[in-house]
């Protein structure tokens, strides 16, 4: 699981795992009685959007090393795309579970 940490880049994942601590600790407060829903809801967003902001900086970097390059395998680009998913999808993984603690928790 760290492989895929510092394989998503540090900082952008450091950023989206900040959003789901503060996502499960509002879970934590609302549970324990406290008007957090909208924390829940914002952190929950927030980490998705800090994913996808991750990958299309991600994307953006490798499309510009590829022109510079003149270009590359085909085997290499399909790497490069599923690296850069990496914090879209731990992002995804944060904005759902948000969603389904709201659902559950009403």
């Amino acid at each position: 699981m760290l492989e895929f940490f510092y394989m998503g880049g540090p900082l952008f994942m450091s950023l989206i795992s900040l959003a789901q601590i503060a996502m499960f600790i509002a879970m934590i407060l609302h549970f324990q009685g406290k008007d957090t829903r909208h924390l829940v809801r914002e952190a929950g967003l927030l980490a998705l959007a800090l994913g996808i902001l991750g990958q299309l900086i991600g994307l953006y970097e490798a499309f510009k090393g590829i022109e510079q390059m003149g270009g590359v395998s085909s085997a290499m680009l399909a790497g490069g795309l599923k690296v850069s998913m990496i914090t879209t999808l731990y992002g995804l993984v944060g904005f759902i579970i948000s969603r389904l603690y709201l659902l559950i928790r009403k």
